[in-house]
């Protein structure tokens, strides 16, 4: 269960980690300035199990990879939207970090909802204000990155 922070739609790379961070590939640091364009408090608010809900196309802009590491290093344990960019999408998987595309739950729930997810089932459930919305589960081989903590990962563990 976490604390959600919302943001509106096109939330790009650039404001989830500003290119001006990338000369490092370390995910603490890069947690340092997880949204700090965006939400300049982001990173002093922002606890472990912590939620992102955001409007459609999050992620868009560059193909950089740091932007879901550096979501992921700030303790956020998932990301919500009713769409994601394509790229953006195959980076947080292959790098570990939970996605759930949810048009319902991204309209109703609010920023500072405390908020549950089942990944298994895709229920996400809005403790705050007692509603559930549903996204589609992650399939097997998607969950079983995730639990590797990445694409890298999982392929060392499975070759």
């Amino acid at each position: 269960m976490g604390k959600v922070f919302k943001y509106g739609e096109n939330v790009d790379t650039d404001v989830i980690i500003p290119a001006r961070h990338l000369n490092t590939s370390e995910p603490a640091e890069l947690a340092k300035h997880c949204m700090e364009d965006i939400d300049a408090d982001f990173v002093n608010k922002v606890k472990e199990g912590d939620i992102i809900v955001a409007g459609k196309n999050f992620g868009c802009g560059s193909s950089r990879e740091h932007a879901p590491i550096a979501i992921k290093a700030s303790g956020v344990s998932c990301v919500i939207a009713p769409t994601f960019a394509r790229i953006f999408y195959r980076n947080s998987f292959n790098t570990g970090m939970p996605i759930l595309e949810c048009e319902e739950a991204a309209k109703k729930i609010d920023a500072g909802d405390e908020v549950e997810v089942d990944f298994k089932t895709g229920e996400i459930r809005n403790i705050t204000k007692g509603e559930t919305y549903q996204a589609e589960p992650f399939p097997e081989f998607i969950s079983k990155i995730i639990a590797s903590d990445g694409l890298v990962n999982y392929v060392k563990e499975n070759l």
